[in-house]
C-alpha cells in the first residue's frame, strides 16, 4: 500500500487533532505557498533557515499583516512536529510582522439596538445572542438544541475558542422568541426524517460511540441551513448549520441602514457586551468567564474603551468657571 501523499497526511493529522476546518484548510493553505516558494522540495529537505527565509518574505516582501504571519508559523510548526515528527531548533532572527495597537471597536447601547432592529428572522436572532450573551458568531451558529437551558436562562458554549466549554446568560427578551424559532426548526428536522436524512455531525466520535444521536432532536443545530448539503468528509448529505457569511453580510447592511459609520462587524456585538457590562460595574473576572477569555489581561482591553471620555477626567472647558 502507497504512502500517503503529504498534504492527505496534514488533512488526516489535522482531524486527528480535532482542529476546525477553518484551522485546517489554513494551515493546508500556507504549507502549500511555503512548498512552493521553495520550488516545490519536501519539507524533509528543508529545516529552520528555510522557515526563516519563507518567514521573512511573508513579513518584509508581503507585508502580510501580523496574524497572518503567525497563522503561517503555527502551520509549519504543526507540518514538523505533528506530521513529519521532526523536532525543530528555535527559530530565531525573524522580522516579525508588528501588530497595531488597536481598540475594539464599540457601539452603543442605541446603535446595538438600532442595528439588531434593522434586522429580520435568524440573523436578528443570532445577532441578538452575539450581543446580549457575548458570543462569537461560529460559536452561536454551532449552537445545539440542548445547549439552551430556557428554565435557568443560560447557554452553554461548547467546544468554544481553545476547545473550552463555558456557561453564558440567555437574555430573558429572547427566550419566547427563540422558542418559537426552536419549533420551527423542529419541523424542519421532522421533514428531514420523514424524507430519509435528519442526521447531524457530531463532535469527535461521539457518531461512533453513539449511532442513533445523529437523529436525535437535542444534538440538531438552532441555526440550520436553509438546504442539506454534502459533507465533504465523509460524503453524507445533512444538514448544516448556517453559513456565517449570510449574518456577516446582513449585519452590514443593517450598519448602512442605521446610518453607523463605525468599522463594525459581528464581533463588534460581543466587544459592546463586555464594555456595557463593565459600565454596569459588573466584576471584570465575571466578564472574562462570561467571554471565556483565558487570561483576564484579554479582558481588561475593554477598560479603556469605556465610554468616559478621557477616562473620566474632566475636560478643563467643562469645569465650572472659578471666581
Amino acid at each position: 500500500m502507497s504512502k500517503p501523499k503529504l498534504m492527505d497526511q496534514v488533512r488526516a493529522v489535522a482531524r486527528l487533532r480535532h482542529l476546525s476546518r477553518s484551522t485546517e484548510e489554513s494551515y493546508a493553505f500556507y504549507i502549500k505557498r511555503f512548498i512552493l516558494f521553495h520550488k516545490k522540495r519536501h519539507p524533509k529537505e528543508l529545516g529552520a533557515d528555510e522557515i526563516r527565509q519563507y518567514l521573512i518574505h511573508l513579513a518584509v516582501e508581503n507585508r502580510v499583516a501580523a496574524s497572518t504571519q503567525n497563522v503561517a508559523f503555527n502551520a509549519l510548526l504543526f507540518l514538523y512536529r505533528d506530521v513529519l515528527g521532526v523536532g525543530l531548533p528555535r527559530i530565531e532572527n525573524i522580522p516579525r510582522a508588528r501588530y497595531p495597537r488597536r481598540l475594539p471597536v464599540v457601539l452603543t447601547r442605541e446603535e446595538a439596538r438600532a442595528v439588531i432592529a434593522n434586522l429580520t428572522g435568524t440573523s436578528k436572532l443570532v445577532a441578538g445572542l452575539l450581543y446580549g450573551s457575548g458570543l462569537r458568531l461560529m460559536e452561536a451558529l454551532r449552537l445545539r438544541v440542548k445547549d439552551l437551558d430556557f428554565d435557568s436562562a443560560q447557554i452553554t458554549v461548547r467546544e468554544g475558542k481553545g476547545e473550552k466549554d463555558r456557561v453564558t446568560m440567555l437574555p430573558q427578551s429572547m427566550i419566547e422568541v427563540l422558542r418559537a424559532h426552536i419549533l420551527t426548526v423542529r419541523c424542519l428536522h421532522e421533514a428531514d426524517l420523514r424524507a430519509g436524512f435528519g442526521e447531524v455531525k457530531l463532535p469527535y466520535a461521539l457518531e461512533r460511540k453513539y449511532p442513533r444521536a445523529v437523529k436525535e432532536w437535542g444534538w440538531q443545530y438552532v441555526f440550520p441551513a436553509s438546504k442539506r448539503s454534502i459533507d465533504p468528509r465523509n460524503g453524507l448529505e445533512r444538514r448544516h448549520h448556517l453559513c456565517e457569511t449570510a449574518i456577516q453580510r446582513a449585519v452590514k447592511d443593517a450598519l448602512r441602514q442605521a446610518g453607523i459609520n463605525k468599522h463594525a462587524s459581528c464581533h463588534t456585538f460581543r466587544h459592546s457586551f463586555a464594555t456595557h457590562l463593565l459600565e454596569e460595574r459588573y466584576d471584570i473576572r465575571t466578564i472574562q468567564e462570561l467571554l471565556g477569555h483565558k487570561d483576564v489581561k484579554t479582558t481588561m482591553i475593554y477598560t479603556h474603551v469605556l465610554n468616559l471620555g478621557g477616562r473620566g477626567v474632566l475636560s478643563p472647558l467643562d469645569s465650572k468657571q472659578q471666581d
